[in-house]
């Protein structure tokens, strides 16, 4: 039998991302690997997102097309899921509608204006960030691109926590709904505050403080939202967890473009 952590690495490449991982287990204890390793799908997609911009800069590119690059690879990468889930989310949300409508509405296959005005501006916040580090230095562009990708990863680590429901009995959301244990959510967020700290450090004190905010501020947007889906819908969806890793990806960028 293949053992646990082994279960949940491919539990969380296999539905986080499109790359060649076969997802073997679909239970409850692989659910809580995967949530758990979710930074780590993060910082491998942050790192192809990085490598891409990066690259480009490499050929003569301008800071804008990198960013526009580097901000493409995760939609790429996971087929546009987060970005779907967000546009679906601003849809339920915008309705007004009841619970059980505004999941009816989520679930069609068209967007509707809110959510592309959601895609709209959240896309044009994370090019106009990444563009700005790219302008500051490389490091600094690629250094965004992993920080942002792992925070929006540990959003999800942190949604699919016990006490959070799932909005519906079926669904990625309700596979992986309450799977992480409080205090083992709480200590993957501590871990890769630190990390991306220290991370940051490579720049300069400031760039400790500035990092590390980046992380707390994205966890902190994607808690209001989550807390909002929650009283909205009753609980959370796969697009939930969608709009919470974009919403925290942009939160992330954001901050570390502050003060450069």
């Amino acid at each position: 039998m293949t053992p646990p952590p082994l279960d949940g690495l491919r539990f969380a490449f296999g539905t986080l991302s499109v790359l060649p991982v076969e997802v073997r287990r679909w239970d409850r204890e692989a659910a809580r690997g995967g949530m758990l390793c979710a930074p780590l799908v993060g910082m491998v997609l942050g790192a192809f997102s990085a490598a891409v911009g990066l690259f480009l800069l490499f050929l003569g590119a301008s800071a804008l097309l990198a960013a526009v690059a580097t901000a493409a690879v995760p939609a790429v990468l996971t087929r546009g899921l987060h970005l779907d889930g967000l546009a679906d989310t601003a849809d339920g949300l915008g309705s007004g509608k009841p619970a059980e409508d505004a999941l009816r509405i989520m679930k069609q296959s068209d967007i509707g204006p809110f959510g592309v005005i959601t895609l709209l501006f959240v896309l044009l916040g994370q090019v106009a960030a990444l563009t700005r580090l790219y302008d500051d230095s490389w490091a600094r562009g690629a250094l965004g691109a992993v920080v942002a990708a792992v925070a929006a990863r540990l959003a999800l680590t942190l949604a699919a926590r016990a006490g959070v429901p799932a909005a519906r009995p079926e669904g990625l959301g309700a596979a992986v709904a309450g799977v992480v244990p409080v205090r083992a959510a709480a200590g993957t967020a501590a871990a890769v505050t630190v990390v991306a700290a220290a991370t940051g450090a490579l720049f300069g004190a400031d760039d400790i403080a500035r990092t590390a905010v980046a992380v707390l501020a994205a966890l902190a947007a994607a808690e209001l939202l989550l807390r909002h889906c929650v009283r909205r819908f009753g609980g959370v969806t796969g697009d939930v967890f969608g709009g919470l890793a974009e919403t925290s990806a942009t939160a992330a960028l954001v901050v570390l473009g502050l003060g450069l």
